[in-house]
């Protein structure tokens, strides 16, 4: 089965999923915290002309997704990466990064930047696999937020 990518908002229907398991995920690693940093910026900013958000549909049902806003004139934040628990360790995240990396592009966004927590060993892999610069030591235990970058090629 093919995977649909879809461009849509963050009130749609088929986000509502995506955004409850993500914050479960988030509460369950980083506490009730988690909630006020998933909540500290609005929506709107996920959606054009400045940001994007995106689902997988896989027959209709949302297995992965994530979006960007504007952090900079010339860089874009991805936010609320996330692939279904029922639907992991299949390359999707990978996907999605790459849709994201390319729709950032068109829009001309020069640069990407991100952070993940240090209990998300997995995303820390997935960024540093998919050529992300990390922006703090990696030789060092994490303790804190992990800040990623990348270079993007626009073409004119």
């Amino acid at each position: 089965m093919t995977d649909e990518v879809h461009w849509t908002r963050p009130d749609a229907p088929e986000v509502a999923g995506m955004m409850a398991e993500l914050l479960q995920e988030y509460v369950s690693r980083y506490g009730q915290a988690a909630r006020e940093r998933m909540e500290r910026f609005p929506d709107e900013s996920l959606t054009p002309p400045d940001g994007r958000l995106m689902v997988l549909l896989r027959g209709g049902t949302a297995v992965a997704g994530g979006a960007f806003r504007r952090y900079d004139s010339e860089t874009a934040e991805l936010k609320r990466i996330w692939t279904h628990s029922s639907y992991r360790r299949q390359g999707l995240a990978r996907q999605v990064l790459s849709v994201l990396e390319a729709e950032s592009a068109r829009l001309g966004y020069r640069r990407l930047f991100l952070t993940t927590g240090p209990r998300q060993p997995e995303a820390r892999g997935l960024y540093l696999a998919a050529g992300y610069t990390p922006l703090f030591d990696v030789t060092v235990p994490p303790a804190g937020p992990l800040p990623f970058e990348k270079a993007l090629l626009v073409r004119t």
